[in-house]
């Protein structure tokens, strides 16, 4: 396992103002988009530099919440995108919903979680075309640091969340198969506010 560099020098955003700041007693990067992002499920992240990643596990600590303007949709949406190609044109995304995770509605809560994968399978075709296959409930708490790890191998990947031994959403046919080989991003959508630290990979 090896740690990354979060510092900005590592970083490279698209669509996203990353900055340094201390966030509930810890430092870390702050991510919020640019006022021309496009959203929602598009490439809105901060790419770590010189990182390749096929197989292996990715750890990090995320916090999101909805920026005090951001619509009534947002949902503090915060994650990781992963096997990112180098013109941005393809990868794939698991991300958080925090907000949903002691909503008071049930349908919210089962939305906790999602995966997609960019470009054709957005989190609304998955939505309707497989509905509850890319998104699973778990636990959430806005603004408080959550630990994700995600596990990859070929055309499969396990997000697990908290600790938890079991996942909370098993992925089992990534939508751009087993061979693709990219990069690692820090990920928000729409009207989020998100923190990052501790971001460790293990590859193989």
């Amino acid at each position: 396992m090896s740690q990354i560099d979060l510092s900005l020098g590592n970083l490279l955003p698209n669509e996203v103002v990353p900055t340094l700041v201390d966030y509930e007693g810890s430092e870390a990067v702050r991510l919020v988009l640019t006022s021309d992002a496009e959203t929602p499920d598009n490439p809105t992240f901060a790419r770590i530099k010189d990182v390749e990643f096929r197989n292996g596990t990715i750890e990090i600590e995320v916090a999101g919440r909805p920026l005090p303007d951001a619509i009534p949709e947002a949902r503090g949406f915060i994650g990781v995108a992963f096997r990112i190609l180098p013109d941005l044109s393809k990868f794939e995304c698991m991300y958080l919903r925090p907000t949903n995770g002691r909503a008071e509605q049930q349908l919210r809560r089962n939305r906790a979680t999602q995966y997609f994968s960019y470009p054709d399978w957005k989190f609304d075709r998955l939505r309707t075309e497989v509905p509850g296959h890319y998104e699973a409930y778990v636990d959430l708490v806005t603004g408080a640091w959550t630990k994700m790890r995600i596990r990859v191998q070929g055309d499969k990947a396990k997000l697990f969340v908290h600790d938890q031994d079991q996942p909370t959403i098993m992925v089992n046919d990534l939508k751009h198969g087993s061979d693709q080989i990219g990069g690692i991003g820090l990920y928000i959508d729409n009207g989020t506010e998100g923190f990052f630290k501790n971001l460790n990979v293990t590859h193989g």
